[in-house]
């Protein structure tokens, strides 16, 4: 049972006061390790998001969903609307992957990886910082009545702001577009891209809406993983917690014949918060586990010579001895190496031609004569993509038959559409002709095609005997 006396904290969310009314959080700086870890991280995380649909891998982007053309890039790989089934394997691991990182590390998506946290922590509050100065001149400075200093600062933070914005959602385009598309519609007047205009317009403010104003209210309003991830925990779930045995009773709110806790009630742990939780009232919904509040109390420890630790990651039901290795890990292991093994097994498989053979859809079959003998006539379509980064010339003809002599079948197709360039499509009609005499009874072969190395079968028709 806590010793913690009761509070109003689960009646109102950290974000907000007494009345209702949203708080502007300007939450303090921090140093420590942790800090300085995600400082690494999310500058990594920038560059990488920014960087890569300007990166070219075998002539193509490093990542390109282009939605439109049915044509995605993913690192060197380059997959068409035919490789559908492979999202299957891709949202599998995706999701399973952050079922398995909740249930072993609680939140820590959300406070080291998710774009939100990345983005606005690791540029937008440092331009804030950059132009408005430390925490305690920024809330000073909104207090403040309004003057040329005030105009000039938070003019320039909006000037930045929205600068970073469009860069933002300018690289963000280039995913699905590719950035050579981007750097050429950047080019010519607006009126060329009506459309891809009013989209990065709309977007860019979104991106600024949220970023410079909404903030901690879309991971505590409207994000779902934070409704649902503590669905994922369970007590072995490492997650950000105050040492309550060792903390309590803090300063200030000893009671009579017992000894205070290591808790010195600064509350510096409530200031560095994000969303404006008091994390020594536990686990909450509103908690991003940034790890701010472990850098924070730590700088405390150190000051007034105590251990550090007193709030860090620890199990969500403290017990004597953590496990690792749990039925629910192994499940969501097994899960996820299932699915990269799929993943794996169905990339291997591709190949640089997608080929498929249709029946025309006229007549079933015609007859003709040709030096007094009577053929059977069958039209065919051959949709065939080439999804090499080469052109590449095709060879079809009629492969190895088992149990027919294919000397006098004949293929007849235009050798002028024989050449496929790179990233080509092309449907290819072709007629197949069979002498009347060798089909058998019911007027039906199952005949073999062989384009390049791939063989095909198709069934041919004919009249019955």
């Amino acid at each position: 049972m806590s010793t913690l006396e009761p509070k109003s904290f689960r009646d109102k969310l950290g974000m907000l006061d007494e009345t209702g009314q949203r708080l502007n959080i300007i939450p303090a700086e921090v140093s420590g390790r942790f800090r300085k870890y995600r400082n690494w991280v999310h500058f990594f995380l920038v560059v990488l998001f920014l960087v890569l649909p300007w990166i070219r891998i075998n002539s193509a982007p490093a990542i390109l969903l282009d939605l439109p053309g049915r044509h995605f890039a993913l690192f060197g790989l380059e997959f068409w609307a035919h490789d559908a089934p492979l999202i299957f394997f891709v949202l599998g691991i995706i999701t399973i992957s952050v079922a398995l990182v909740t249930a072993l590390w609680g939140r820590v998506w959300c406070g080291w990886a998710c774009p939100q946290t990345v983005f606005l922590d690791g540029i937008f509050r440092r331009i804030e910082k950059l132009t408005e100065g430390n925490h305690l001149q920024r809330r000073a400075l909104d207090r403040a009545p309004f003057s040329l200093n005030k105009f000039l600062r938070k003019f320039s933070k909006w000037i930045l702001f929205i600068a970073v914005t469009l860069i933002m959602t300018h690289s963000f385009l280039a995913y699905f577009v590719g950035s050579d598309r981007v750097l050429d519609m950047m080019t010519h007047s607006p009126k060329e891209n009506w459309g891809v205009f009013i989209f990065i317009m709309i977007l860019s403010g979104l991106f600024l809406f949220d970023l410079a104003w909404f903030r901690e209210q879309f991971c505590v309003i409207m994000c779902p993983y934070g409704r649902f991830q503590s669905v994922l925990y369970d007590k072995n779930t490492i997650t950000i917690q105050y040492d309550e045995s060792r903390g309590e009773p803090r300063k200030g709110k000893v009671p009579p014949g017992q000894t205070q806790g290591d808790c010195v009630n600064c509350t510096r742990c409530v200031q560095v918060c994000p969303t404006g939780i008091d994390i020594r009232d536990g686990v909450q919904m509103e908690c991003i586990a940034c790890t701010a509040c472990i850098d924070a109390c730590d700088e405390i420890m150190e000051k007034v010579k105590k251990p550090k630790g007193l709030i860090r990651y620890m199990p969500s039901i403290k017990s004597s001895e953590h496990q690792f290795w749990r039925p629910r890990i192994f499940t969501y292991g097994f899960a996820l190496l299932f699915m990269i093994t799929g993943l794996i097994w169905a990339v291997s498989r591709r190949t640089d031609l997608h080929i498929q053979i249709l029946r025309s859809t006229d007549v079933p079959y015609f007859q003709k004569v040709e030096n007094k003998q009577d053929y059977i006539v069958n039209s065919y379509r051959l949709h065939i993509q080439n999804k090499d980064s080469e052109s590449t010339t095709l060879n079809i003809q009629f492969a190895p038959q088992t149990q027919y002599n294919t000397q006098d079948w004949k293929l007849h197709i235009p050798s002028s559409l024989l050449t496929l360039k790179s990233k080509d499509f092309k449907m290819i009609p072709f007629l197949i002709e069979i002498p009347k005499d060798r089909l058998p009874a019911n007027g039906q072969l199952k005949i073999q095609i062989l384009v390049n190395q791939e063989i095909k079968d198709i069934s041919f028709v004919g009249p019955h005997k």
